[in-house]
């Protein structure tokens, strides 16, 4: 059974890679050109 276990342990150290590489991601900052095209488009969007 211990071919389970690794398995285990694999996704387990996948998962938290993967969980960081988000984290990373959401921290990161944006540029404020890249909120002003959203903005934009929220507004062209609302009034449709």
């Amino acid at each position: 059974m211990k071919q389970g276990g690794d398995s285990a342990k694999l996704q387990a150290q996948i998962d938290e890679n993967l969980k960081r590489v988000y984290q990373e991601a959401l921290e990161e900052h944006i540029p404020d050109r890249f909120k002003e095209l959203l903005e934009q488009l929220r507004r062209k969007e609302s009034r449709q």
